[in-house]
């Protein structure tokens, strides 16, 4: 097990995006739901690294591996008349859990919300993962009962 001050947590650059779609695919494995990767890299890419980016992605690197990611863009509240940060994931691979890789990696996000202007950030998780909702709440974040809906076409 690495310590948190041995991982350092970085924006994701061109090299880092097969890593990333790996560490999605384990993700959408951990959450129990489907994952194709084909032309995820070369889509992933364009969203984060074409001018301007779509979202932007942080990684935790330890030693040379990847062994976390956040990625987040920016949206619009029609009731706040403002922008906030979208969160879409956070994730650490298994071994490196409970290192504080998770806090720092949420501190990075706030920082960029903070430099986008953005007046929060909103995330979600399954219900079912109490880890999870455990490290949240010890962030002090509020949980909001609203079921999230996917319409696929």
């Amino acid at each position: 097990m690495h310590s948190a001050s041995s991982v350092q947590i970085r924006p994701a650059r061109p090299a880092d995006l097969e890593a990333v779609v790996a560490l999605c695919a384990e993700h959408a494995a951990f959450e129990r739901t489907q994952f194709c990767s084909e032309g995820k890299t070369e889509t992933l890419g364009r969203a984060l690294f074409d001018a301007p980016p779509r979202a932007w992605c942080l990684v935790a690197e330890c030693g040379i591996e990847i062994v976390g990611y956040a990625v987040c863009c920016r949206e619009f509240s029609t009731w706040m008349a403002g922008e906030y940060l979208h969160m879409d994931c956070l994730y650490v691979s298994a071994e490196h859990r409970g290192c504080g890789f998770g806090s720092r990696m949420m501190t990075a996000v706030t920082t960029i919300a903070r430099d986008l202007g953005c007046s929060h950030i909103e995330w979600q998780t399954p219900a079912w993962n109490s880890d999870a909702v455990r490290f949240y709440d010890r962030l002090g974040a509020a949980s909001n009962p609203k079921l999230r809906y996917k319409l696929t076409f």
